[in-house]
């Protein structure tokens, strides 16, 4: 079992930056790639990066150029720095890691003001 938690949401003006982050516990070996995922209100949820264990990453064009997701292995910890913010990133983001089995973790909420 792999248990994955969100943290650093938040408000943000416009323009701004948040960093989250998603904490890897259990099982974590057989995690080979985590990935951001999004939901807006209304909206289904869509794909935004990902790494695998080898440090590849792939975004979304939504978030090119303005997100980017690394991994600390030794913290078993992946995060999204997201720059340049817009009201459209509005959403609850959701850490997913992928290999033997899938996870989620529950969620954490980042609100872009105008």
């Amino acid at each position: 079992q792999v248990q994955l938690v969100e943290s650093g949401g938040g408000l943000v003006q416009a323009g701004g930056s948040l960093r989250l982050s998603c904490a890897a516990s259990g099982s974590t070996f057989s995690i080979k790639t985590i990935a951001w995922f999004r939901q807006a209100p209304g909206k289904e949820r869509e794909w935004v990066a990902s790494i695998n264990d080898g440090g590849s990453t792939n975004y979304a064009d939504s978030v090119k150029g303005r997100f980017t997701i690394s991994r600390d292995n030794a913290k078993n910890t992946v995060y999204l720095q997201m720059n340049t913010l817009k009201p459209e990133d509005t959403a609850v983001y959701y850490c997913f890691g992928s290999g033997l089995r899938n996870y989620w973790g529950q969620g954490t909420q980042v609100t872009v003001s105008s």
